[in-house]
């Protein structure tokens, strides 16, 4: 193990994934120092004040500092971070969660609901591109839930700019079973056996291409569920071979933390750090997160969204916010990153790059562009693209 992670090529191997190894990474402890800004340690996760953090978000330098934090402890430090209060206003919440409870309703009505990768059948109600879905049916809510600093100065943090952010609501029901131990996108929604067969530095790859997250739409106390974590999992170079393997998922058992969330909490983690939604050990608790996979710009997204609809949905209802705020909605509703493109067709003249249709959308906003010229604009850019 130890060569190939030095090498870094070559190919793992589920057999010779050494358990005693993976339980001594998971064992250490989270150094303060990694993590200055966070108000507290629990369960090795830190835990950071949005409330008080949110201004830092809006100058360059303080910002940049913050999302560098953030970054190392996703990446070499425990893998996760609990974000409280992101939402300074949770009544946005719950108007998107009346939309997502009727979204619900009408999907089990019309083919019985959306199935889940890690839990059985029926033990939740999920909602497949929910981000697309609450765009195109109320873009005035969608602009209001993504008009949010906080959740764009993470997918940054760990994705740059331009990333492409996708969602899917999760509502686990009392008595709701928990999902089995896993890691996700790309390399976790595979089998063992096809991951086996990417080589070593594409596993470490694969976890810098997404960013795995929820928002808490009611209060979770640990009774109701809360994602399980493995802190410092996402450090194991085999992990991708190993979450399947008996006694890696008996470690994980014995090791994972949870973390009570309130209403409007978001919990983000590394996609390699081996995780599973809790069981609903409540009577009465309605367990709703809406579940963010945030992809690079660089990378394929878990779901395909007609971002030129959303763009278009959207734009009317951008003057509700301004300054990050708006490039927030911005960001979770339009594209980024302009290639792939035709470029006999849409050359960059002059510059390196097309222009994005986020870029496109703020230009609209500077020039005061009314809504039909926008939407014209921007399907000249898509033809373009072909």
């Amino acid at each position: 193990m130890k060569d190939q992670m030095d090498a870094r090529i070559g190919y793992f191997d589920a057999a010779a994934c050494d358990v005693a190894a993976f339980e001594a990474l998971i064992a250490q402890e989270t150094p303060r120092d990694i993590c200055p800004r966070a108000i507290d340690i629990q369960s090795k996760v830190p835990i950071y004040d949005m409330a008080a953090l949110r201004p830092e978000l809006e100058t360059t330098d303080t910002r940049r500092a913050l999302m560098s934090e953030w970054a190392q402890v996703l990446l070499s430090g425990p893998g996760a971070v609990v974000l409280k209060r992101a939402y300074a206003d949770t009544g946005v919440l719950d108007e998107a969660t009346e939309i997502f409870s009727v979204i619900i309703a009408e999907e089990k009505a019309e083919q019985g609901g959306g199935a889940d990768h890690f839990a059985a059948a029926g033990a939740n109600d999920r909602i497949w591109n929910v981000q697309e879905k609450l765009c195109l049916r109320a873009p005035d809510v969608f602009v209001r839930y993504f008009a949010n600093t906080t959740l764009d100065a993470i997918s940054e943090a760990w994705l740059g700019r331009g990333y492409q952010m996708t969602s899917q609501v999760n509502l686990v029901h009392p008595g709701g079973a928990a999902q089995e131990a896993h890691r996700d996108y790309h390399l976790g929604f595979m089998t063992t056996e096809e991951a086996a067969g990417f080589p070593v530095h594409m596993h470490l790859l694969s976890p810098l291409l997404t960013l795995q997250g929820a928002v808490a739409h009611c209060d979770m106390p640990v009774a109701s569920g809360p994602t399980q974590l493995l802190p410092y999992s996402q450090a194991y170079p085999a992990g991708y071979v190993a979450f399947r393997l008996p006694e890696f998922r008996a470690a994980f058992a014995r090791s994972a933390v949870q973390l009570p969330l309130d209403k409007g909490d978001a919990l983000f983690f590394n996609p390699a750090l081996f995780h599973a939604a809790g069981a609903n050990r409540t009577t009465d608790i309605e367990r709703m997160a809406n579940l963010f996979q945030v992809s690079s710009p660089m990378g394929r997204s878990l779901e395909k969204l007609d971002r030129l609809a959303m763009a278009k949905a959207v734009y009317p209802h951008l003057g509700q916010v301004s300054g990050l705020e708006q490039v927030a909605a911005i960001a979770a509703a339009a594209e980024g990153y302009p290639f792939p493109t035709n470029l006999d067709s849409d050359p960059p003249v002059g510059v390196l790059a097309p222009e994005s249709d986020q870029a496109l959308l703020r230009r609209a906003l500077d020039e005061g562009m009314p809504p039909a010229a926008l939407n014209a604009a921007l399907d000249a850019a898509a033809a373009k693209r072909g």
